[in-house]
């Protein structure tokens, strides 16, 4: 594979992601077999603020790419920032990748992550494809569960690493559903589980965007300390409004997504 290919790079997000999250395999398949095309909205990936990870370190190889900066979001609750970026061809992808905000925990907490941190090879960083090479450090099941209580996010980034958290389907584009309801119905319909944190549909049209997504699939894990089942990844459906002259909306929600990142949470 040229790794310096951002279609290649695309595609090993999409294969590594529907290998470790069946269910969104699976729901695609759903979607074809209906004769719709499923167009991918954006793709979101995580990090943490440090130098080495930060968001502008997995951003590198989508701006060489092509894709350029649009907007950046705040989540206070969570403690996450977050930016996203474009590409010129309207058919690629969104990218929206956050970071937690390491400075607003506990000495324990990032410690923790600064020791993960620390076990990244230097050619690991190096690679063009790093951003979904996986997990690049050993960590226990027992830090992974003190992680989880201050936040999910860090615990389910120190099980998984690298890799998109979520693909998602741009339902403008399913030309035999009426709107992302009729989506929701269909998936549930199939046996999938829907994340009704917040709703089942996150937003509105008032605010030209609204979102739903499916419960993370659950995944054996090799933790230090033996194999643990943890919530992996989930895939997510999007509704675009058209703003006051008549573009469609291509940002996010920040009170949407805060819940949607909930899909990836253990006590769902």
């Amino acid at each position: 594979m040229n790794t310096n290919n951002l279609p290649n790079l695309l595609d090993k997000m999409w294969k590594d992601y529907t290998h470790m999250n069946p269910q969104a395999l699976k729901i695609y398949d759903l979607f074809i077999e209906r004769g719709d095309k499923v167009q991918n909205d954006h793709i979101a990936l995580r990090t943490f603020n440090h130098p080495k990870v930060n968001i502008d370190v997995l951003a590198k190889s989508f701006l060489a790419g092509g894709y350029t900066y649009k907007q950046d979001y705040h989540f206070t609750e969570k403690k996450l920032y977050a930016k996203h970026f474009e590409h010129s061809d309207e058919q690629m992808p969104k990218i929206f990748i956050s970071e937690l905000k390491l400075e607003e925990f506990d000495d324990a907490l990032q410690s923790t992550i600064h020791d993960l941190i620390a076990q990244i090879p230097d050619d690991f960083l190096q690679q063009y494809d790093f951003c979904s090479n996986g997990c690049p450090w050993k960590v226990s099941y027992e830090t992974y569960e003190k992680l989880r209580e201050q936040s999910e996010y860090a615990a389910w980034m120190s099980a998984h690493g690298y890799r998109p958290n979520h693909f998602t389907v741009y339902v403008n584009a399913l030309t035999s559903f009426e709107d992302i309801r009729e989506v929701n119905e269909f998936i549930k319909s199939n046996g999938f589980k829907m994340n009704d944190s917040g709703g089942e549909v996150k937003g509105s049209k008032e605010v030209l965007l609204e979102q739903s997504s499916t419960l993370a699939d659950t995944v054996a894990v090799d933790f230090t300390d033996g194999k643990q089942k943890v919530p992996a990844c989930y895939y997510e459906f999007a509704q675009r409004y058209p703003k006051a002259d008549g573009q469609m909306y291509q940002g996010f929600v920040a009170s949407s997504a805060d819940k949607i990142f909930e899909s990836t949470n253990k006590g769902q």
